[in-house]
């Protein structure tokens, strides 16, 4: 791995992240530092070396590292080719003071699913996605990393809640364009998200965001169809800007707004 470091960052609109970060470096070595804030690390190629709270360890693409708030640790590449990473910074609310002296002793997980999960949270928070996507799949990452540190990981049973997950279609039908907030509607129905998001996808066939973008595509058609131009539409019915749209237009008609436009 050769060339300068590369890295890119910014600041999801996504409660109880605080920062994604993908880096590669070529060949930069961390000092010992801490953070405020929960550190979960993906590494894709190459591997690290690091040392938490004086005690050696290892990452690397089998496993999936998570380093507590407020406990030092560095990094630097186990390789001369460097190394490839994905980060993302959790509140530290989201797992709780009680649970870091148990990522002290272990900060690493072989965890097949776990790792699929946090790789689909890192595509669902690319600039410009959809919110409830990504509140839905960081749902489910913070619960299995419960489970891995409180030693209690198991497959979830079957959730059957019609009430809930009628509760929440009637929700998104009525706050379309708005959006919902997973963690708000959970609450509101006095559920966890990981419930709320397996009731709707159990009883309605598909899961939340999903139900939702769907329901915004067959309102921008619509507004299309009314001869309102496709940058407005975007907007009205409830996507970021025209390119967010279109993505998911060509997903789910295969052409652009503006084409389906000009076939009325």
């Amino acid at each position: 791995m050769t060339g300068p470091a590369e890295v890119v960052a910014w600041r999801p609109r996504v409660p109880g992240l605080t920062e994604v970060l993908h880096a590669r470096f070529p060949d930069h070595a961390y000092p010992s530092h801490t953070h405020d804030a929960w550190t979960l690390l993906l590494v894709d190629d190459g591997a690290v070396r690091y040392d938490l709270d004086r005690h050696a360890h290892g990452a690397s693409r089998a496993v999936v590292t998570l380093l507590p708030p407020g406990v030092p640790h560095d990094g630097r590449s186990e390789l001369p080719t460097g190394f490839r990473k994905r980060v993302l910074y959790l509140e530290p609310e989201a797992l709780g003071a009680e649970r870091v002296g148990r990522a002290v002793d272990r900060p690493e997980f072989a965890d097949d699913v776990l790792r699929d999960r946090v790789s689909r949270l890192h595509a669902a928070l690319t600039p410009h996605s959809e919110d409830l996507e990504a509140q839905s799949r960081l749902a489910f990452v913070i619960e299995r990393l419960g489970q891995q540190l409180d030693r209690v990981v198991a497959p979830p049973g079957t959730v059957r809640d019609s009430r809930v997950a009628d509760a929440l279609r009637e929700l998104l039908d009525a706050r379309l364009v708005e959006g919902v907030d997973l963690g708000v509607a959970a609450g509101r129905f006095g559920v966890t998200p990981t419930h709320l998001v397996r009731a709707f996808t159990r009883r309605h066939g598909l899961p939340p965001h999903r139900y939702l973008t769907g329901r915004r595509i067959d309102l921008a058609r619509r507004l299309l169809l009314d001869g309102v131009p496709a940058a407005q539409v975007a907007t009205a019915a409830g996507f970021y800007d025209q390119a967010h749209l279109t993505r998911h237009f060509r997903r789910m008609l295969a052409t652009t707004p503006a084409a389906y436009a000009r076939s009325a």
